[in-house]
């Protein structure tokens, strides 16, 4: 399978000054490269994965979830600065695929429903003024925001807002999937159970299978399993690839699990 992303490097000229250009891997980076459809980044809070991944998408001119591009998203504002030094080595470019932070992602949602409800306003809106008038009138002033009505149902059904946050995730990312794309995903584990993770593991695999590329930042062990995902350690600088039972995050949750007691009896 070709990936559409091969490589990224960033080329600092050592003049550059504060956030994000202080953090410790992006001081030290060497190109990083990308030999699976599945890549995580992992490593502790603060460890600058989630801010190579920001910096990543605005250098791609990925779409975030609000349908933004994420070179004018506001609040990627400091790690536009890091982008423009980014060098992304592509294998075949894409503009398919998108970019989310699932702490975005209640606030898109929050979006869909306001979008929703001011539709079915203004349709009722139409009805009222056009009472008494020709069906083809009233059928033509209705058109726009019946339209947008329906696209939004063909896309979520009768809305992402009726489902448990998990549900929502995967719905959405069901819906919004296109073959051939290139997703940057930030923490995708955050609204999702053990078990929802499991089925977004069963999601990833459908979508490499149909030749996307997906670069996740996490915290989440069952996320990191995924069969032949490469792995690159950020509490190293510069990140380096790591086996799955090597990880920090693997160890702690295994031996936790396996006698919870040796870790309460401390607190």
């Amino acid at each position: 399978m070709t990936l559409p992303l091969r490589a990224v490097d960033i080329q600092l000229n050592g003049t550059e000054q504060g956030f994000p250009f202080n953090v410790p891997v992006v001081q030290g980076w060497e190109k990083l490269d990308f030999a699976s459809p599945v890549t995580f980044f992992v490593g502790e809070n603060g460890s600058g994965k989630s801010t190579i991944l920001e910096a990543l998408a605005a250098a791609a001119g990925s779409i975030t979830a609000g349908e933004e591009s994420a070179g004018r998203d506001p609040s990627l504002s400091e790690v536009r600065k890091l982008s423009r030094k980014m060098r992304l080595t592509w294998n075949k470019r894409t503009r398919k695929g998108f970019f989310l932070r699932a702490e975005a992602f209640i606030g898109f949602i929050k979006r869909q429903e306001q979008t929703r409800a001011e539709m079915e306003a203004e349709i009722r809106r139409v009805d009222e003024e056009y009472a008494g008038r020709s069906e083809t009138a009233r059928g033509l002033a209705r058109m726009p925001f019946a339209g947008q009505l329906h696209a939004m149902k063909n896309l979520y059904g009768d809305g992402l807002g009726l489902r448990s946050h998990g549900e929502q995730f995967l719905d959405f990312f069901q819906a919004r999937f296109v073959p051939g794309g290139l997703y940057l995903l930030d923490e995708p584990e955050a609204p999702l159970s053990p078990l929802r993770q499991l089925g977004f593991l069963s999601l990833l695999k459908k979508m490499v299978a149909a030749g996307s590329q997906l670069i996740i930042a996490t915290h989440a062990p069952i996320l990191m399993a995924f069969p032949q995902a490469e792995i690159y350690n950020f509490d190293e600088s510069p990140p380096r690839r790591i086996a799955f039972d090597d990880l920090e995050h693997v160890r702690l949750t295994r031996d936790f699990l396996n006698d919870p007691q040796q870790f309460l009896q401390h607190l």
